[in-house]
């Protein structure tokens, strides 16, 4: 038998498809109920949750596939009307065209991008640069939807972006704390 027989063997084996099957399921769920925690700023259509952390600690557990791959998983189960986002707002497909669809949009993204810049989470220096890749670019797409509905880019950052900086700074911290804590022992059932 060659390396890729054992390869497609190994990845195949119903145990580990049923794994990452449920890894990302679960990573979605956890997106979900971290929605619901959802405070609203006044002034801002866009309400403090604790979607930000958990799509990153997904993103750098799952593995850049696996945390792509949940957060599409998250947008369709919420698209399809299932109570995935923020308990604020239109349901359904219509929040990905609201004013907080951007941020939602970008999660993929995200969740791909921190173990791609993280690596293996080891590193604080290299963790710290994938989790804040993330933030950035949850921002970026918030923004540039809140810039397209508003028709003004100042706007769009400060109503979408400035005001959740030093927040997000925080939930940056605890999302590496948790990835520093659990991060072997997902890459050891993935």
């Amino acid at each position: 038998m060659n390396d890729i027989q054992s390869t497609v063997r190994l990845v195949m084996t119903p145990s580990t498809v049923v794994r990452r099957a449920l890894a990302v399921l679960a990573g979605a769920i956890f997106v979900a109920v971290s929605a619901q925690v959802a405070v609203p700023l006044p002034g801002t259509p866009v309400p403090v949750t604790l979607q930000v952390p958990a799509v990153l600690i997904v993103g750098a557990l799952l593995g850049a596939r696996l945390g792509a791959t949940s957060m599409v998983v998250y947008l369709l189960l919420g698209g399809a009307g299932l109570p995935m986002f923020a308990p604020m707002g239109v349901p359904g497909f219509a929040r990905l065209i609201g004013p907080t669809g951007g941020y939602l949009l970008a999660y993929p993204l995200a969740a791909a991008l921190v173990p791609v810049l993280a690596g293996n989470g080891r590193s604080w220096g290299r963790l710290a640069l994938g989790l804040v890749a993330g933030l950035v670019a949850i921002h970026a797409g918030g923004v540039a939807q809140l810039a397209i509905l508003t028709g003004d880019v100042s706007a769009a950052v400060a109503l979408g972006s400035v005001p959740f900086l030093l927040l997000d700074v925080a939930k940056l911290v605890i999302a590496g704390l948790i990835v520093r804590r659990f991060a072997e022992s997902m890459r050891a059932l993935l």
